[in-house]
């Protein structure tokens, strides 16, 4: 029996798994999918929102702000890319000047730092690639962008390296609770027992809850599609651009990410599948159609890749972080800012544990630390040359695109979590992010993978369950 069980492998639950890691305690996090990262904390904006948007009083605005001051911090003990970009929320007419200055209001009420609002004048000076169509703004310098998959993996990995165990194609299909105990039963007839279970499911958190008896809420997967430009994009702009909200969302953005690229999206589409995440027509034609209003002179002929993900928008209109009976906490609805708010909104599930009965001692030997992912690239050349005479592996260039070599992709396999599948080694070393998309370096990945599972070429996935990439071979050897 484990003191802790988190459904899900997203950046609430390896957030949450990192934070209960620094007491004595046995964690397990058990995840539906073949890797940690591969919901919504897969594909979202990145963005560590400054904390104005929120409604004032709500756990989305406290968690938020504090969220949002903890992030650098936690990004530099992970080894994770972080960059303080600032943001700058675009007005195009009155209408929009009115409700910027209520975000002002509601930004100073939530205890957001130094914002301010800009004429167009101030605007152009601040962001010279901004659309000359908008007339105002409000910015606030404490907003930032992240990797959300690369925090995601890195604190999962970190709880992984202070004693957490990670189940992985664990689908939970029933919940039992015992007088002592929660039984988790997975779909393949595992089973977990846990003193307390964290309910952090993304898209699939209230199906969790009505395994425990609760219907007190419901989640809405909403489908939000983006487009990715090449690194040539990535300076047009230096802040995020957003669009003055609405109910619907913070609506479609321009933004550099912490790789260098150019980032358009999201939009926001209700869905019934809680898996939908196909790209459409439509969806990129509105990303296309609404950020020439937010930038000048986007080239769309420089997009590398579409991609989409799944918000999980909750009923209530906040974040639903709360007990349910004895042994139970809630981390649901957790969608935008959920990737800002995530370090405190651990805490807060820490806490609430705390309040059913969990008896945390603090470790005196928690590692808060972890190597971060591209040290390699980060080295000089002359370092780069030193390392590579003492292990040949790293001058091995696989991926072109993003400076690959062998030696950071067995890393990757090799590390906590396991890379097992082609998308997992894409999201912890960029391998397959470039312009080709992986079209040179994938068949070299996918033996890479196979020779370190000992298992056939033409049994590597490229995001696990039944996600073959091969079928069988064409010349030698035996059918697959």
């Amino acid at each position: 029996m484990v003191d802790v069980v988190i459904i899900g492998a997203g950046v609430i639950g390896a957030m949450t798994a990192r934070e209960l890691c620094k007491n004595r305690l046995s964690v397990c996090v058990v995840e539906r999918a073949n890797d940690g990262a591969a919901g919504a904390s897969r594909a979202n904006s990145g963005i560590v929102h400054a904390g104005f948007d929120a409604e004032p009083g709500t756990l989305k605005a406290r968690l938020n702000v504090a969220g949002s001051e903890k992030m650098e911090h936690i990004a530099e003990e992970l080894g994770v890319p972080y960059k303080r970009n600032g943001s700058l929320v675009l007005g195009y007419n009155d209408e929009d000047k009115a409700a910027l200055e209520k975000l002002y209001r509601q930004g100073q009420e939530n205890g957001v730092r130094d914002l301010e609002l800009l004429n167009q004048e101030q605007l152009r000076e601040a962001e010279p690639g901004v659309s000359r169509q908008a007339t105002w703004a409000l910015h606030a310098p404490t907003g930032a962008i992240i990797c959300p998959y690369e925090l995601t993996i890195a604190a999962l990995g970190n709880a992984m390296d202070n004693g957490a165990e990670f189940l992985r194609n664990f689908q939970v299909t029933k919940i039992q609770e015992t007088e002592e105990a929660m039984v988790l039963h997975a779909a393949d007839g595992r089973q977990v027992e846990a003193r307390y279970v964290v309910n952090a499911a993304g898209t699939f958190a209230d199906r969790i809850a009505a395994m425990l008896g609760d219907d007190s809420f419901s989640i809405c997967p909403r489908r939000g599609e983006y487009l990715l430009l090449d690194r040539e994009c990535g300076g047009m702009v230096h802040h995020t651009l957003f669009r003055t909200p609405t109910k619907k969302g913070k609506g479609v953005l321009v933004t550099p990410t912490v790789d260098g690229n150019l980032l358009l999206g999201p939009t926001a589409e209700a869905q019934e599948d809680p898996e939908s995440a196909e790209t459409t027509a439509a969806g990129l034609a509105e990303i296309i159609s609404q950020t020439g209003s937010e930038a000048e002179g986007i080239p769309f002929r420089q997009v590398i890749t579409s991609f989409a993900g799944l918000r999980a928008t909750g009923s209530t209109g906040d974040f639903i972080i709360r007990p349910w009976g004895k042994r139970t906490v809630h981390a649901a609805g957790m969608e935008s800012p959920g990737l800002s708010a995530s370090p405190a909104a651990a805490e807060y599930v820490v806490e609430l544990l705390r309040g059913l009965g969990l008896k945390t001692v603090p470790r005196e030997d928690f590692q808060p630390r972890r190597k971060a992912a591209h040290w390699f690239r980060e080295l000089s050349l002359e370092e780069k040359d030193a390392y590579i005479r003492e292990h040949p592996v790293y001058g091995k260039m696989v991926c072109r695109c993003e400076t690959v070599s062998e030696g950071e992709i067995l890393e990757a396999i090799r590390r906590a979590p396991q890379a097992l599948d082609l998308d997992s080694v894409k999201r912890r070393t960029r391998s397959g992010m470039g312009r080709c998309q992986g079209g040179f370096c994938s068949p070299r990945i996918v033996e890479l993978l196979a020779e370190e599972q000992g298992i056939a070429f033409e049994q590597v996935t490229k995001s696990g369950k039944g996600s073959y990439l091969n079928i069988g071979r064409t010349k030698g050897g035996e059918q697959a």
